[in-house]
């Protein structure tokens, strides 16, 4: 059905100011108004022994200092240093970062980016908020520095940008996709990134960022493991609700936000290219006898007079499955089949092989024996078929699969992790790329 894929390239881009959203760069310190649409914005300058960054958003003072080459966060009139990774080593750079709600400090060291604080303003600020976003101030020491949005530490939840029949775009033999720009901490520090992959020689360039509007909650926010479709003349961008996620249970007592799910935007604007801000509805995934209590990794095809959508349910944190939906309209879809007998498994993906739909995942190492570390392949009734024959990185890789030039280029991801041990889970991944021989 499917020849063998195997590793042609490994890519690690890690950005603290994404390269192409520079929005300030200075040789002078002081401040000055850089206006942001999203809470996804970082500034860097050289390291000297005080050398302080800010940000000044909602009234509030948010900076980040190197002293004695102890590294440190301050808060208003409130002073955060972590207790067992505040110290730099030889630093050569200072930075700051606002993803989502946490504000982080940043040391460069041996030309790697080292978290050295990291602080949750949830019950601080809005940092939400657009208007306050618009009047953002940024504050540089001597000497300057740079200011932009917030880049990535590692990349997942890759897909291929499509037109509406599921074949990926081209641009000048180039292909596009979607990833989850990592964070500096779990799901509510990503945010969706789009990227220009050029497909004999594998160079991969950030060309945009994208960001979204609840239809039931005001603000902006990272929501991403997203879907960018061509369909008739305009975008269509499917994509899940992750931008303010939290564990089930948290040290704060916290609970998971209900409601995870899938929204859909709709968009005229050149989306490959620049940081957007989209508005969504809700893109109604019918779930029946499913117990679901989440949806998410929508993926959209339109063949033959309908829409297939392919997409995760999960009965609980963390049991979930692969599942596909179909109908004449997004707004019209009904249950065509489940795996419910998966217990981890996501990265649900519609592929046409040998001339018929098919859907693909991947069964996480979590997942009972004999469905573990593979990438199952069903047919549309969600009933197994076989098994793509491909290396399984580790984490939950995605089968993001596209035929290419005559054969078959797979975009996946491992559980690689950068930024430093203060940060934990939630800083992964590389992004892989495979290829049929």
């Amino acid at each position: 059905m499917l020849p063998r894929v195997d590793v042609v390239r490994r890519l690690r881009p890690i950005d603290l100011v994404a390269p192409g959203a520079v929005h300030l760069a200075s040789d002078e310190g002081g401040t000055t108004t850089v206006p942001v649409v999203a809470p996804y914005v970082a500034a860097t300058s050289a390291a000297s022994d005080g050398a302080t960054l800010a940000l000044h958003l909602a009234g509030a003072r948010l900076s980040a200092s190197l002293r004695d080459g102890s590294v440190s966060l301050r808060v208003g009139e409130q002073d955060l240093r972590s207790r067992r990774f505040h110290r730099a080593e030889a630093p050569a750079q200072i930075g700051i970062s606002l993803t989502g709600t946490h504000l982080t400090a940043w040391s460069l060291e041996a030309g790697a980016w080292q978290a050295r604080a990291r602080h949750d303003l949830r019950d601080t600020l809005d940092t939400r908020d657009e208007a306050a976003l618009a009047d953002l101030r940024v504050e540089l020491p001597t000497g300057g520095g740079t200011v932009g949005g917030f880049g990535q530490l590692g990349l997942r939840d890759v897909r291929f940008v499509t037109d509406a029949s599921g074949r990926p775009l081209r641009e000048d033999g180039a292909l596009w996709l979607t990833a989850t720009s990592a964070g500096p901490g779990f799901f509510d520090t990503a945010h969706t990134s789009v990227w220009r992959l050029e497909a004999t020689s594998l160079d991969l360039q950030h060309t945009g960022d994208l960001f979204f509007r609840r239809p039931d909650r005001p603000g902006v926010f990272g929501d991403h493991a997203t879907h960018l479709v061509r369909a008739d003349d305009r975008w269509l961008v499917a994509t899940s609700t992750w931008g303010d996620f939290e564990t089930p249970t948290t040290r704060s007592g916290r609970r998971t936000p209900s409601g995870l799910r899938v929204t859909l935007a709709a968009s005229d604007a050149d989306l490959l290219r620049g940081t957007h801000v989209l508005d969504t509805r809700e893109l109604p995934l019918p779930t029946d006898g499913l117990a679901s209590i989440a949806t998410w990794d929508p993926h959209l095809v339109h063949r033959d007079g309908e829409w297939l959508v392919g997409f995760v349910s999960a009965r609980k944190f963390f049991d979930f499955h692969p599942a596909l939906a179909s109908g004449p309209a997004l707004d019209d879809l009904r249950l065509r089949g489940a795996a419910t007998d998966r217990t981890s498994t996501e990265g649900t993906t519609l592929a046409e092989v040998d001339g018929r739909m098919v859907v693909l995942a991947s069964d996480g190492r979590d997942s009972r024996r004999g469905t573990r570390a593979r990438f199952p392949v069903f047919d549309l009734a969600m009933s197994e078929v076989g098994l793509l024959d491909a290396p399984y990185p580790t984490n939950l890789p995605w089968p993001s699969l596209a035929e290419v030039d005559g054969g078959w280029l797979m975009a996946t991801f491992n559980g690689r992790r950068a930024g430093g041990d203060l940060l934990g889970y939630g800083t992964h991944g590389d992004l892989v790329v495979m290829r049929s021989q």
